[in-house]
């Protein structure tokens, strides 16, 4: 007879405890140890899971280890194919997280379809939606794949076995939170159940080799919601953001066993779906008015391509003692740093100025590359002196007013003369290192200082 047993499972962790507390001893998060009943029966032997390559699930040397049936899948769909890494990974588990309605099952949808027209049969699985409404979604996006099955299920076990009896190319799960296992006891969505549930489709993911995309919820922080345990059990972890006023999408890899974390992919959204942007850099500067003070061209990497984005500043005088200092796409307390060294260094003063910072499109720029241009659009603010309409900014300030040399030049600069810019305001540093070879189509003007980079942007 099985026993019904009490125990408390940390809602951030998934920790197990025996008695409550208002701290997670592991996590040290407060509140969030949740009672939960479970029915604890008899342990039995289990039989060791058999990995692909492997004779019974023992060990094999790794030179004898199968690749048969390992190549990826590659998608039409090439800003998720650079995302992915290059492709699907046959039996990779991949969660892909996001806010309400920014698109994830739209996006799936589109690359379920792809699959099923180009590879082999897709099973997708719905725990919120019934089949009509994801038939109709499908219409309005103009997909039709007679290989494309959808399930309207929510007990994992059937789940599992539609997969298992037919062995899809890929299987979508659309969401974790909203399926449950028969075995557990506590409500979907629950720590235990998310967690029991992923490692069953985990499981015939690994066996039978067919890649498995998860859809998760989030919190209203924007972590994905469940344990976190739940993100180390996948092989990838991406995040779809974007602005609700805004139509693009930026699609992010948080993890990537096999590819970089690095890489970003942009989507737009429209009535037909998720569309690619070919040229992003060209789209962000679309609306861009040219002699504007206060508005300068970043040239930043994401992962592999160079991205140009236009960064708008705004100094004010403020009434108020206490000067505000607002960011929307940049880290805050560079902006303060930078405001820092904007007083000390250059002399301008700003602790009268109410500072606003904004990258154009909903972009976020997290590397130093883009200090220089952030710099630049404050001063050309608070003098009111537009920066030349055909020069790029790249370089990081350091805290004693220097330059400081960035990677992957040759490539800024290159796509940066591909869209129009002549001139390019780079760190002095690094012309030394590379020389001549940055000078391919556009002038390349160094300069050892901020102070001498502001002389040069705003001359005119």
């Amino acid at each position: 007879m099985a026993k019904l047993k009490t125990r408390y499972v940390c809602a951030n962790c998934g920790s197990v405890q025996m008695k409550w507390m208002g701290k997670c001893p592991d996590c040290g998060e407060w509140n969030t140890l949740e009672e939960q009943v479970v029915r604890v029966e008899k342990k039995s032997a289990r039989s060791s899971m058999p990995v692909n390559g492997g004779l019974g699930g023992g060990p094999i040397s790794l030179s004898h280890v199968s690749v048969d049936g390992a190549d990826r899948l590659p998608l039409a769909m090439t800003e998720l194919n650079r995302v992915l890494g290059g492709g699907i990974v046959p039996g990779a588990a991949a969660l892909v997280g996001g806010d309400p309605g920014i698109g994830k099952s739209t996006l799936l949808l589109q690359m379920a379809a792809e699959i099923a027209n180009s590879t082999g049969p897709v099973l997708y699985v719905s725990a919120e939606e019934s089949a009509h409404q994801i038939r109709r979604r499908a219409q309005r996006l103009g997909l039709d794949a007679e290989r494309l099955f959808l399930l309207s299920e929510i007990v994992v076990e059937q789940i599992v076995a539609q997969a298992e009896q037919m062995k899809p190319a890929l299987l979508i799960v659309d969401s974790i939170q909203a399926i449950y296992t028969e075995n557990g006891t506590s409500a979907a969505g629950t720590v235990s159940q998310v967690r029991d549930c992923a490692a069953q489709l985990l499981r015939v993911a690994k066996q039978h080799n067919v890649p498995v995309f998860l859809v998760g919820h989030v919190t209203k922080e924007g972590a994905i919601a469940g344990p976190k345990v739940l993100e180390h059990m996948v092989d990838v972890v991406l995040q779809l953001e974007g602005e609700r006023f805004h139509a693009y999408r930026l699609l992010r890899s948080v993890k990537n066993r096999f590819g970089s974390t690095n890489e970003v992919g942009i989507f737009e959204m429209t009535e037909r779906g998720m569309s690619e942007v070919a040229n992003p850099s060209e789209l962000f500067l679309a609306e861009r008015l040219p002699n504007a003070a206060g508005s300068a061209i970043a040239v930043s990497m994401e992962g592999t391509r160079p991205l140009l984005v236009e960064v708008q500043a705004l100094a004010s005088h403020t009434a108020f003692s206490q000067p505000r200092r607002t960011a929307n796409g940049v880290d805050l307390n560079r902006l303060l740093l930078l405001a820092a060294v904007l007083s000390k260094r250059v002399g301008i003063n700003l602790s009268d100025q109410d500072i606003f910072v904004n990258i154009v499109g909903g972009m976020r720029i997290n590397e130093p590359a883009a200090d220089l241009a952030v710099a630049v659009a404050i001063a050309s603010s608070y003098r009111n002196k537009p920066v030349a309409a055909d020069l790029a900014i790249v370089g990081e300030v350091g805290l004693s007013g220097e330059l400081r040399s960035v990677g992957q030049l040759p490539r800024r600069l290159r796509e940066s003369a591909e869209l129009g810019f002549t001139r390019a305001l780079v760190p002095r540093s690094i012309l030394k290192r590379q020389g001549e070879e940055l000078a391919a189509g556009i002038q390349v003007i160094g300069a050892r200082t901020l102070q001498e980079a502001l002389e040069i942007a705003l001359t005119g």
